[in-house]
């Protein structure tokens, strides 16, 4: 299988014309030859490449790829480095960013509501239109420390901040992967009692006190390896190819 196939196999299923992005979704760098191995990453690094490349794939899916709104019209620097590996290593790079965010079984946040053990699931923070996460309401309540021990088991970050400043007992939560500081606002406006994301800051901080909700930060990172692993695991089902997934485990 070709990596314009498989390509158009992932095309079709993460509705990438259904999203305006600041990502250049889909194949971003082909290959000769057909693909037997498929190895998926977070993110299009020249470490992901390396293992990619010691572990005999032909090809990489990733979150965060290589090209963001045309920065690939000039091959220079760093991505100039990362082309050059791909092309001598004969190695393809497909990047999906909001579409798999948003995707109702495969992606970042469906995956991650999946394991936070949430129920009822609903679209919630809108992006360009399209509703990039998912709220829902937990099976059994569960006081602050209990969630954040869950979230502790579930996602498995190296680090985890949290301002608790919501409800003491936790009901509803809404997650949104990755950097999304605004979903506390959002959060609130809806009733929720607790919002998941990766990336806190000052502007999480602010809001998070003064709307009197409960906002816990797992990592950009640790938060966007459900959907690249999910979408591995469906890709090796629907095609047979062999694929593993690359975690560098990192902090941010």
């Amino acid at each position: 299988m070709t990596c314009e196939i498989l390509a158009r196999l992932l095309d079709d299923e993460l509705r990438l014309n259904a999203f305006r992005d600041v990502s250049d979704n889909g194949l971003q760098i082909g290959n000769e030859g057909e693909i037997h191995r498929v190895a998926t990453a977070v993110d299009a690094s020249l470490e992901t490449f390396e293992r990619a490349a010691a572990a005999g794939a032909e090809m990489l899916l990733v979150h965060h790829g290589l090209s963001w709104n045309g920065s690939f019209a000039r091959l220079t620097g760093l991505n100039l480095k990362q082309a050059r590996f791909a092309l001598e290593h004969n190695l393809a790079v497909y990047a999906a960013h909001l579409p798999l965010d948003a995707h109702p079984t495969l992606g970042n946040n469906a995956q991650l509501a999946a394991v936070l053990g949430l129920e009822k699931l609903r679209p919630f923070m809108p992006y360009h239109g399209q509703p990039i996460g998912f709220s829902g309401v937990l099976a059994e309540p569960l006081s602050q420390e209990a969630f954040e021990a869950r979230i502790r088991a579930a996602v498995c970050p190296v680090r985890l901040e949290r301002f608790l400043y919501g409800a003491e007992i936790i009901r509803t939560v809404g997650v949104c992967s990755g950097g999304a500081p605004e979903g506390v606002e959002a959060a609130a406006r809806e009733g929720l009692d607790a919002y998941l994301c990766g990336e806190a800051n000052l502007v999480a901080y602010n809001l998070a006190k003064q709307w009197g909700v409960n906002a816990f930060f797992a990592g950009h990172y640790a938060t966007e390896r459900f959907g690249v692993r999910a979408l591995g695991q469906w890709l090796a089902e629907q095609t047979g190819l062999t694929c593993s997934f690359i975690d560098l485990n990192l902090p941010y």
